[in-house]
């Protein structure tokens, strides 16, 4: 079945995990919560990944997770291959451009799993609380999936990325203060998501339960095509 948007949706969804892992080397300070920048935008891969879940199906979000996962990861290379490459005499943004882009390969390990894991089970809490609700409580159904998802991202980033690096009451700290942010920012957007899933089931005529779907994260091919 083709379908009018899942392109579109599908190339926000991916540029949103690529732009997140270029601004998420910006710390920053709001009124004394410290964070990453990519706060700003991160958070809206969760909401999309909702939207194709709650419109397409999980066999289709799984499809589209594994390629932004692909994505995300020849960003990095492509970044890390940039790095390395000698610079011209003359130039002297070297420093900066490995500042911002030159990501250890330990921070890319977390980023990468903690993104699968996250996506994962969000996109499965959601598909199994629609059968549960008869498709009913969109809001409570994002909301509850995106706690449990950002619960497992934010939780398995912190561990890999800085186990050994910070003391375990400061790990603490950060995976409750992004964990809450990002499901505070899903909870404001909650109007966002429901104007858009609303017209998206409307225009395509599709409104996806999974009653006979196979969650296995690893079987990429979608049987009903991209």
């Amino acid at each position: 079945m083709k379908y009018r948007y899942l392109n579109l949706v599908t190339g926000v969804f991916v540029t949103c995990l690529i732009v997140s892992n270029i601004i998420a080397a910006k710390i920053v300070s709001v009124n004394g919560i410290i964070m990453s920048a990519a706060i700003v935008i991160f958070p809206i891969s969760y909401i999309f990944g909702d939207i194709l879940t709650e419109v397409y199906g999980y066999a289709k979000a799984r499809q589209i997770i594994w390629i932004g996962f692909a994505c995300n990861a020849l960003a990095v290379i492509a970044m890390q291959i940039g790095g390395v490459l000698p610079p011209a005499e003359f130039w002297t943004g070297q420093d900066a451009y490995q500042t911002i882009l030159g990501t250890t390969p330990r921070l890319l390990l977390a980023s990468l799993i903690a993104f699968l894991a996250g996506e994962f089970i969000n996109s499965f809490v959601l598909a199994k609380l629609k059968i549960v609700t008869r498709g009913r409580w969109l809001w409570s159904r994002t909301i509850s999936s995106t706690l449990v998802g950002q619960g497992f991202d934010t939780i398995v980033f912190t561990i890999i990325a800085f186990t050994g690096v910070l003391g375990s009451g400061e790990m603490v700290n950060i995976t409750i203060t992004e964990w809450l942010l990002k499901s505070a920012y899903e909870a404001l957007a909650t109007p966002f998501t429901y104007a858009i899933v609303n017209y998206l089931k409307r225009v395509e005529h599709e409104d996806y339960y999974d009653y006979d779907t196979d969650f296995n994260p690893f079987k990429i091919v979608d049987p009903k095509g991209f």
